[in-house]
């Protein structure tokens, strides 16, 4: 599916690149203080340029520390994203390559500026995590704006296309076998670890950010004081539900089946209400990620 690029210099074109900026930026923090002073691999390009970062360490003049890890990201990521343009068909959009673009120049610039020393030092563990949670944000705001920086997730969508194979399984094993690489190239059986703490935490807070932090809660009523449980819901608590007939599986009995959504305070009020006038009913409580439509969230804000 290609993404449609917004009207240039539009409002939704100034907000989109600016989140992506944004992300760019809190993703290339995260690398700079946090995961390259530590040579944690988590996995992608970036995890690829931070072992050829360090092994590179003293074999050019023009880089003494080694060969800058952005501009390696850069450089493996443009044969990445010309081979799925092609194989794919998948048209990027300039907002893409911004992205790309702009994470590798701000690791490199911050670089100029920081250095390769740790901003915590001596803590690898603290590191992983922090590290972790900036690279996921970073990630996660780039996203929320139709963008992306390229990288393996592009490699696995071109091995999907000819396997068939699940693409969530394809990006884990695809980052595992980078995350070995830096094992090998290390010889630190901590690096992997540290290194699998980044990209576990770092997927939890890619799916925060992108389904938004909700306290609204998905309801299953069965109770025969259905009709009692409705005008509370319609009228006190003044939401909408929908009620459905059903057939119990023990009795064969008919029976009705309340769903709606509340929040959290209006979940304690209706619990409190039914337990007064039907201590036997039936409910089940799960937690809703998102909840679209009148009276939560509208689909302006997705």
């Amino acid at each position: 599916m290609a993404y449609k690029e917004e009207k240039f210099l539009s409002k939704n074109w100034i907000i989109n690149y600016s989140m992506v900026l944004c992300g760019a930026f809190i993703l290339a923090s995260s690398f700079v203080f946090f995961i390259t002073p530590y040579k944690i691999v988590p996995g992608g390009v970036y995890g690829l340029s931070i072992i050829i970062h360090y092994l590179t360490k003293g074999v050019f003049s023009f880089a003494p520390e080694g060969l800058p890890v952005g501009t390696m990201g850069l450089i493996l990521d443009i044969p990445l994203t010309i081979v799925g343009m092609r194989i794919l068909g998948h048209n990027f959009g300039i907002k893409n390559i911004f992205g790309l673009v702009m994470s590798s120049v701000f690791i490199d610039s911050i670089t100029l500026y920081w250095g390769y020393k740790p901003l915590v030092e001596n803590d690898a563990l603290l590191s992983s995590i922090f590290g972790g949670v900036l690279f996921g944000v970073g990630m996660g705001i780039i996203f929320k704006a139709k963008g992306a920086t390229g990288g393996t997730d592009t490699l696995a969508m071109i091995i999907a296309k000819y396997t068939r194979a699940p693409l969530g399984q394809l990006l884990i094993y695809i980052d595992s076998v980078v995350v070995l690489i830096g094992l090998i190239a290390f010889r630190d059986w901590k690096i992997p670890l540290y290194s699998w703490i980044v990209i576990f935490i770092t997927g939890k807070v890619i799916d925060y950010i992108m389904q938004g932090a909700s306290y609204d809660k998905t309801v299953f009523i069965i109770s025969e004081k259905y009709e009692e449980i409705r005008h509370k819901i319609l009228y006190d608590i003044e939401r909408g539900g929908t009620m459905f007939r059903a057939e119990g599986m023990y009795e064969g009995k008919e029976k009705r089946i309340i769903f709606c959504n509340l929040n959290r305070r209006e979940l304690a009020i209706l619990q409190e209400y039914i337990n007064e006038i039907d201590p036997d009913a039936f409910i089940t409580v799960m937690d809703a990620n998102e909840v679209i439509g009148n009276g939560f969230k509208t689909f302006n804000h997705v």
